[in-house]
């Protein structure tokens, strides 16, 4: 993360960078191209571009027993929010004294406390106490503490929104094209490496492995991947699954890089994704999964070297 990017969270003094900033306001799970289009109004205000984000999710605060599948966990997300080049973020802790502000209160921090001059807020943004507050509202109240507002409109991909719901129902079946096209960018997972049971190495498959958060919802399968190693981008090819012709486990990321001999114990590494290849299976014998893992291979270097997304970790 560049070291001109600032990030504020509560009890923080305002860095000097993000003083008189315009900042989009939301939960930004995903980073979609529908946030992306906030953020550029930010980007484009002539002023710090900022973001005021909320950790953890308000959904996780208020209904706890509903795991939510993040699409970006707070370090991703930061990571993603550096590399769009603004000038920093104010992460709020989403918490019962936030949650009992009211719309005028709200407005108040952001004006007071963050030392803001404008804010960005999607057409269906929704903030205070019981949600009272609409994008009216917030136009209003800022216009009376001297703050510009910009009501951003949806961005539409066909006949649907793009959101995050959507993004998570298509990597929940797989959908990778979908997902990335929506997201506009390659969608990707950060987790350190840890040591297995060296089973790859014996089938010819050597993997990083890495356990992803309990609440992720990603279809078990293979997939065609890339990964950045020392910054440089590697293709390969993962499994995501409970290895059913082992041992049916606790779900695990196996990367196998193409072309690549090194230890990677230990590291923190980002794994985006490119393609779906097909489902988890069970094998009868490990000389048919090494086949299907060759055959495997030779899609996903097809699906790697088609691929024009767009990437954030290389």
């Amino acid at each position: 993360m560049p070291t001109s990017f600032a990030i504020c969270r509560d009890g923080e003094p305002v860095p000097e960078s993000l003083k008189g900033a315009v900042a989009a306001i939301g939960n930004f799970d995903g980073v979609h191209r529908g946030h992306r289009h906030l953020l550029d109004m930010a980007l484009n205000s002539g002023r710090p571009a900022a973001v005021v984000t909320f950790e953890p999710h308000p959904r996780t605060f208020f209904q706890p027993d509903r795991p939510l599948f993040r699409l970006t966990p707070e370090a991703v997300k930061l990571a993603i929010f550096a590399r769009l080049g603004l000038t920093g973020v104010f992460e709020r802790e989403f918490n019962g004294s936030l949650a009992a502000l009211t719309a005028s209160g709200f407005v108040d921090v952001l004006a007071k406390d963050l030392e803001m001059s404008g804010v960005v807020i999607g057409h269906d943004f929704h903030f205070g106490r019981g949600r009272e507050g609409n994008p009216e509202r917030m136009m209003e109240l800022c216009r009376e503490r001297g703050l510009d507002c910009i009501i951003a409109p949806a961005i539409v991909e066909g006949t649907e929104p793009v959101s995050s719901s959507a993004i998570r129902a298509a990597l929940e079946t797989g959908d990778i094209a979908t997902a990335n096209r929506l997201l506009g960018y390659r969608w990707f997972v950060r987790s350190e490496v840890r040591h297995g049971d060296k089973r790859g190495r014996v089938l010819g498959y050597p993997t990083a492995n890495m356990r992803l958060p309990d609440d992720c919802r990603l279809r078990h399968g293979i997939y065609a991947v890339r990964a950045s190693v020392g910054g440089t981008l590697v293709d390969g090819v993962a499994s995501f699954g409970r290895r059913p012709t082992f041992d049916n486990g606790a779900p695990l990321l196996e990367v196998h890089l193409f072309d690549f001999a090194g230890d990677l114990y230990g590291q923190i590494l980002d794994v985006e994704f490119i393609g779906w290849l097909r489902g988890e299976e069970r094998f009868d014998g490990v000389e048919a999964l090494i086949a299907r893992m060759d055959r495997d291979s030779i899609e996903a270097k097809r699906m790697l070297a088609e691929d024009k997304t767009v990437s954030m970790i290389g």
